[in-house]
Order: C-alpha cells, then structure tokens, then sequence
C-alpha cells in the first residue's frame, strides 16, 4: 500500500504527467456531459430510457439486448437519445474500411509505408469516411427511434417537432454527425496531448458508466425474490474476479525470442567466441498482439447479421443474431474475432523490417540466419501463438452468453463477465498504466543525468 502511495506522488509531482492526466479526466468530464444531451427536437424527459420503452411496447427482449450492448459503447448515450448517440463507433467502422481497402488499394498500400507523413494522410481519409459513415448510420438511428422506440402516435408530447418534417431530420442529422466528429476529436486529443489510447479510453469510460448500476440490478435480482441470495452475489465477485485475472495473462503474456547484437569488430573478427560474447537481448512478441482492437471490429460488423431478419422475419435462425446470448450471434462473433486477430496481427507487425532492422543493427536469432530467413522465422513463431492468442481472446469475448442463466440472472451484468466489456477495459487500463509508467521511467532517467550533470558542474 505504501508503495502505491508513493507511485501516486510520483505521478503528481511529475508536472508533464500530471497535466496529461487532468488533461484526460477533463475530456472524458466533458464526454459525459455530451452523452446527457439530449436531440432539441426530443423532449426526453417525458420519456426516459429508449430500451425500457422499446420492451414496454412489445419489443423482443433479445432485440433490446443487442441495442443495449450498442448503447453501452455510447455510455448510454443511445437510448437516451442523445447528441452522442452514434458515439465513437463510426468512427471505429471507417478505420476498418480503410484498412481492409489497405491490402487491395496500391495508393493506402504506398501511404502506409511513407512513414509519418504517410500515418497523416490516412488518418485524414479516416476522417473523412467517418462522416461518410455517420451520414448512413444517423439517418437509420433516428428511424429506429420514429418508428420502434417512440411512434408518433403514442408519443407525441415527446417530440417538438413532428418526425415526419424537414425540421426534424435534417437539424438532427447534422447534430448527430457533428456529435460523432466531437468525440472522435476528443479521442485524437487524449492521444495527443493526454496519456495516450484516446479512442479506446473514451469507449472505456462508455462501458464503466454502465457497470454500477448493471451490478445493483443483479445484487437486487439475486437478493430479490427467486434469487440465490447473497452468497451467490460472492461467487459472481469471486469468479468475476477470476475472469478479469485470466484477461490480464491473456493481454501480457509473451513469447520472448532470443537474439544478440554482435559489434562490428567483433563481426570482422570471424570468431565465434567472440560472437558469442555479443549483447543478449530480446523480442518480446506479445500472444495476444492485436489486443482489444479484434474485439471493437468484430463487435462493429455484429450489427449487420441483425439486419438479415428484415429479410425473412420468420426465419428463427436468422433471428437468433439479434440476441447477443445466441449460440448464432456467438459462433460468428468469435469466428470473427480469430480472423481480426491475424489480419490486424498481421498488418501491425512488419515481420519483414524487424528482420531488416536487427540484419542493419548487426543483431541476430541464434541458429537462424539474417534476412529472408529470418523473416519466415518470425512469421512462423507470430502464427503459432496468434492462433491460440486468437482463441482465447473469442472465449473470454463469448463467456458471457455462458455464463447468463447458469450463474449470473442479469443481462447487463453478464456482459461484464469477460465479453467485449470486460476485455476493453482490462486491455485500456494496461496500456495506460503502461503509458504512466513510461513517464516515471523517463523522468527517472531524465533525474539521473540531471544529478550527474550538476556533480560535473560542481567538480569543475
């Protein structure tokens, strides 16, 4: 305990780290405030929560569940109609556009290899498309919201204008899609001028907000009558608990893969005890390489099998995508999740240029020789432990579905239950713990080369 009192000094008196920090916490603030405004021509006070309405009116509650499980990336911001109510997520679908057009356009191809330059002229094209997206996704939020969650006929003191005119469409797309081009700013910044991983923290903080109140709702539902009491409210913390340890083995194991770096006279000597006597470092190459982002793709993509049920409503099979507890909706996400994992693996670490830099730097794999060679090695070590990486991953992004109805009787806490919800924020806190802790290091070094500077100084 003294140790993390210490660590949170530390990071206090770091002034650079400190101001990141109150930079973070004052854009999410800002988040979250946005996410409570309501669209000016919906007067969500007479109303309440979409997703309660939307089963009051004889919805399906497996068509709530998935709305609900969308509305958790939002921070609610979906079913309370809000200005943020597309969220980040268009966001999120226009970077996978672009690069899945990555590995078949030559010119995203080129930028992707131009380095810095290369990074911003995409980062552009992103942007772009995520307004392009925001276009189609807002018209469709605000149907769903006209025609299922708040029918005119029923709910006309929710609306100050009518929901067929131009005043009302045409105002609350522009909003929607600005408020969408809002957060995705507010995720550039974090990353620029806060402690990093802006997009992924913002969608953290979304699925937190839902956690306490997800979590009452199953203490009162288990305490209530038909539960199991409160000593099944121990096991689910006991096991939760369990979950999210096996979560963070999963985002931190790694396959280390020796190699050596060899001095340039130590090269022309030809000797191979001299070889041997080379620096001994390694290549971390984590199991889990692509971290959450499989999870943020495949969980984008999941919403358009829902939209096959518009084809053949009486079709049960197809039906079954819209419940996010289905055997249906859980084979393909985690089907797709093994396939996002390789491909972002795979777009992310260039194999062949960590073989040109260690050939370049004179550093080299014990029994395996530069260059091509080297490269397939690798390859064939990253593919090895993808696969199981990859399985894993989809197991903790399915266990919700088994454990709701066995162990824990809530949908909205089940999904905390490893899934997307849990994965997300067990992935975003290590890597901003990890980007913290880059900081002290650094101010931990920048301190020592100050003290012997001025030791320097003092001698003279």
């Amino acid at each position: 305990m003294k140790e993390f009192i210490q660590t949170l000094k530390n990071i206090w008196s770091l002034k650079e780290l400190r101001e990141k920090i109150m930079f973070t916490l004052g854009i999410i603030l800002v988040y979250r405030f946005a996410s409570y405004i309501s669209l000016p021509a919906i007067n969500m006070a007479e109303v309440g929560n979409l997703l309660d309405i939307y089963k009051d009116q004889g919805g399906n509650k497996q068509g709530a569940g998935l709305l609900g499980l969308l509305s958790s990336f939002t921070g609610g911001a979906f079913s309370r109609a809000s200005i943020m109510a597309l969220g980040i997520m268009p966001y999120i679908s226009a970077s996978i556009i672009v690069q899945l057009m990555g590995m078949a356009i030559p010119y995203l191809q080129k930028l992707q290899k131009d380095g810095e330059s290369g990074r911003n002229t995409l980062n552009q094209i992103t942007r772009w498309l995520t307004i392009a997206v925001c276009l189609v996704q807002a018209p469709s939020y605000l149907t769903s919201i006209t025609q299922a969650f708040l029918p005119h006929a029923q709910f006309a003191s929710a609306y100050y204008v009518h929901p067929q005119s131009i005043m009302f469409w045409l105002p609350s797309i522009v909003i929607l899609v600005a408020g969408s081009v809002f957060a995705m700013w507010m995720g550039e910044k974090i990353t620029d001028k806060g402690i990093g991983n802006g997009i992924s923290i913002l969608i953290m903080v979304g699925i937190l907000a839902d956690f306490p109140g997800a979590f009452i709702q199953e203490v009162a539902t288990q305490t209530g009558k038909g539960g199991f009491g409160s000593i099944m409210i121990l096991i689910e913390v006991l096991f939760w608990m369990v979950v999210v340890l096996l979560a963070i083995v999963l985002s931190t194991a790694v396959r280390k893969i020796p190699i050596q770096y060899v001095s340039r006279a130590q090269a022309r000597g030809g000797s191979n005890r001299n070889l041997m006597q080379g620096a001994r470092q390694w290549i971390p190459l984590k199991v889990n390489a692509s971290g959450v982002m499989p999870i943020i793709f495949a969980q984008a993509l999941m919403f358009v099998p829902g939209l096959l049920t518009k084809v053949d409503e009486s079709n049960t099979f197809l039906a079954g995508f819209k419940n996010v507890f289905s055997w249906q909706y859980n084979v393909l996400f985690a089907i797709l999740i093994i396939i996002f994992s390789f491909f972002y693996t795979a777009i992310t670490i260039p194999v062949n240029q960590m073989a040109d830099d260690l050939k370049r730097n004179g550093g080299l794999i014990p029994k395996v020789r530069p260059g091509k060679e080297t490269s397939d090695y690798l390859d064939d070590i990253l593919s090895k432990i993808t696969l199981p990486g990859s399985i894993f991953l989809a197991i903790f992004a399915i266990l919700p579905a088994l454990v709701y109805g066995v162990l824990v009787q809530t949908d909205r806490f089940a999904l905390f239950f490893g899934g997307t919800s849990l994965l997300i924020m067990v992935g975003v806190i290590l890597d901003t713990v990890q980007q913290i802790n880059t900081y002290l290091l650094n101010h931990h070094y920048d301190g020592l080369m100050q003290s012997k500077l001025s030791r320097t100084s003092n001698n003279q």
